[in-house]
């Protein structure tokens, strides 16, 4: 049986193949805009929301599962959202070969995969040359945040951001009661407070004097 191709969800859905070699975010979003980026934005909940709530902020969520981040460009195709894309590809590439030096205002990464396997642990997302890559591509004073439910992993985590001079550590935002359903930052968010798991919350602000 002939395998039939996914449909076409351009703008909204775009694999790192088909990005130009440095994205000039005028063009991109067609705006002028602060851009901010959702790594491993998973069903979209937080780049929907955001895009809803924040009209004069443009959202490029990075997904590696293609499916997935098919599934969130549709969402934001039947919403008609112009300020927000997904590319599907591993971040890492996309940082390198197409983010802009300092050109972001903010760099969203929520529950990042815990890889719970010791010999995995290689390749979870933070590390030295991915803290380095934030730096590269955020603009002086943008934020990182960053949750997750793992508290190992936040804890390597806050041990390589709290310890780079390049950052500052802010005040994490305190949880809140959700009104309902769809309130919760992520869905991942939304099954593991129901589950009763602590979140850990982390914010970081990119130190001016730090432009590259």
């Amino acid at each position: 049986m002939q395998q039939v191709p996914p449909p076409d969800l351009r703008p909204y859905f775009r694999t790192i193949d088909d990005l130009p070699k440095m994205l000039v975010w005028q063009d991109f979003f067609r705006n002028k805009n602060p851009v901010e980026l959702d790594i491993g934005c998973g069903r979209g909940l937080f780049l929907v929301n955001s895009a809803q709530s924040r009209p004069h902020v443009n959202y490029l969520g990075l997904e590696i599962d293609y499916c997935a981040g098919r599934r969130t460009a549709r969402r934001l195709k039947k919403r008609e959202l112009p300020n927000a894309r997904v590319v599907g590809g591993d971040c890492r590439i996309v940082l390198n070969r197409c983010i802009p030096q300092a050109s972001v205002s903010a760099v969203h990464v929520y529950f990042p995969d815990p890889w719970w396997k010791k010999k995995h642990r290689p390749r979870r997302l933070f590390t030295d040359v991915f803290v380095d890559q934030l730096v590269r591509v955020l603009e002086a004073g943008g934020f990182v945040h960053c949750w997750t439910d793992v508290d190992d992993y936040f804890n390597v985590i806050s041990a390589l951001m709290n310890h780079d001079a390049r950052f500052a550590t802010m005040p994490p935002p305190p949880e809140r009661e959700s009104e309902h359903d769809m309130d919760y930052q992520t869905s991942f968010e939304r099954k593991k407070r129901k589950s009763g798991l602590c979140i850990r919350r982390g914010m970081w602000r990119k130190r001016p004097e730090h432009c590259a």
